[in-house]
């Protein structure tokens, strides 16, 4: 799935080809992503506006136009977003396409469509829009994401650090690569508890937690699978874990065997010698 670099690197890279662009028309392939794709109502509520904005919130899209009509994207598993000249062939699973005003139009591929597309009419697109977000924790980069917002909120609850930091009540954005990733550089077991961490601690691992993301984002994400950005390149940032996905090989700090185990239901790589949980508090 991708994650917060991945989205940013898409966001980035579709921003100038869409800025001040008009919607002219909407096609959709009339099968279901997540949820129904509401064309109809796309096509009333967007074609002739002209586009304000795009940001990326958490791991979603926000495409803005000019009497407020918005759009929410969301890439799922597998989707991806580009532009192309209108007219030329489509792909077996574009199943979104917004023809510009430019001759370009922009295109959502999902092939295992659990992506989603969210429509917020003008009138209300504002409101809803902030409630769409509402339970959505801090960005990573922000202000908000400060050392006591993390350490207050680990206090309160009985949780392993990487549940924890990726739970999008908490942060934005960090999803199973980004947390393998910093724990390891910050020395961090997956499983040690999140509210025994120091505030020393906390500092330390929201820094790594930033520079981790900002690398990646540098890289124009990782690519281990499908990920591809606007221009259908894929990212490089693989080519740096130190981590995730190295069960069994030994870790480039100390030697050791990197181990896998299923924490909440996903992968979780770490090395028992750098990332030691004798004498911590955890979750086990």
């Amino acid at each position: 799935m991708p994650e917060l670099p991945e989205v940013e690197v898409i966001c980035q890279g579709l921003l100038p080809h869409l800025l001040g662009r008009t919607i002219v028309d909407i096609r959709c392939s009339g099968k279901q992503l997540r949820y129904p794709v509401l064309c109809r109502e796309m096509q009333s509520e967007l074609c002739g506006k002209q586009i304000t904005g795009l940001q990326r919130r958490a791991k979603y899209l926000i495409l803005w136009t000019n009497e407020g009509g918005t759009i929410i994207i969301h890439l799922g598993m597998t989707g991806n977003m580009g532009i192309f000249d209108t007219g030329s062939a489509t792909k077996k699973h574009d199943h979104v396409c917004w023809q510009l005003d430019n001759g370009k139009e922009l295109r959502f591929n999902d092939a295992r469509r659990f992506g989603a597309v969210h429509l917020l009419p003008g009138r209300r697109a504002k409101a809803a829009e902030k409630q769409f977000f509402s339970a959505t924790g801090p960005e990573p980069f922000s202000r908000s994401c400060s050392i006591s917002y993390l350490a207050e909120l680990a206090a309160r609850r009985r949780i392993g650090i990487k549940k924890f930091i990726m739970d999008s009540h908490v942060i934005a954005g960090i999803g199973n690569i980004y947390a393998n990733e910093s724990l390891f550089r910050a020395s961090i077991h997956p499983e040690c508890l999140a509210s025994s961490l120091s505030l020393k601690d906390w500092k330390r691992l929201r820094a790594i937690i930033r520079k981790t993301l900002n690398h990646a984002i540098q890289c124009g994400g990782s690519t281990i699978s499908d990920f591809v950005n606007a221009s259908g390149k894929g990212g490089y940032f693989q080519m740096n874990f130190l981590v995730y996905g190295k069960a069994g090989e030994a870790c480039s700090r100390c030697g050791v065997t990197i181990q896998k185990e299923t924490i909440g239901g996903r992968a979780s790589f770490f090395c028992p010698a750098c990332q030691s949980i004798q004498g911590k508090e955890s979750i086990i």
